[in-house]
């Protein structure tokens, strides 16, 4: 439970930091950094429910996604400003780089299964921002056609 909690507090510190290197305004940060622990925390539990690279990181993106349209809403601000930190936990980076080092090494069977898993996994990411803006765009609609302006 201990390394859990602290699990959770560095990824929130990831999404803060990393919203400091790409010059975030500074009543965005914490904002940044719930992002990144919630997609974090959808992401772990999916992967340790159903156990799927795909599924959880799909369900990751659009978790930040859904949650970076509502709080852009309410800070008044864009909401790429909330999806570019909330990535942070999910970037495939470790299989990235064993994916280089094993091109270098020469070990090439081993560098093409670990850039499958780095495509697999920015493409579940980029669905589940997909699907996020999908449901936006349906929710508005919706209140659009709900209030009688489509006419």
């Amino acid at each position: 439970m201990n390394l859990f909690i602290i699990k959770c507090i560095c990824v929130y510190f990831s999404g803060i930091g990393f919203g400091l290197i790409v010059n975030l305004p500074h009543r965005a940060l914490n904002v940044a950094g719930i992002t990144a622990t919630l997609s974090w925390l959808v992401y772990y539990g999916v992967m340790n429910t159903w156990g799927g690279l795909g599924s959880a990181n799909f369900f990751g993106g659009l978790t930040i996604g859904l949650v970076s349209v509502v709080i852009a809403h309410l800070k008044k601000m864009p909401s790429i400003l909330f999806d570019v930190p909330g990535l942070v936990p999910l970037v495939p980076g470790g299989q990235a780089y064993n994916t280089i080092k094993n091109f270098a090494l020469g070990d090439y069977q081993v560098a093409f299964n670990y850039l499958s898993e780095v495509v697999w996994i920015a493409g579940s990411i980029a669905l589940g921002f997909i699907v996020a803006e999908l449901i936006n765009k349906i929710r508005i609609k919706i209140k659009y056609v709900s209030k009688g302006w489509d006419k």
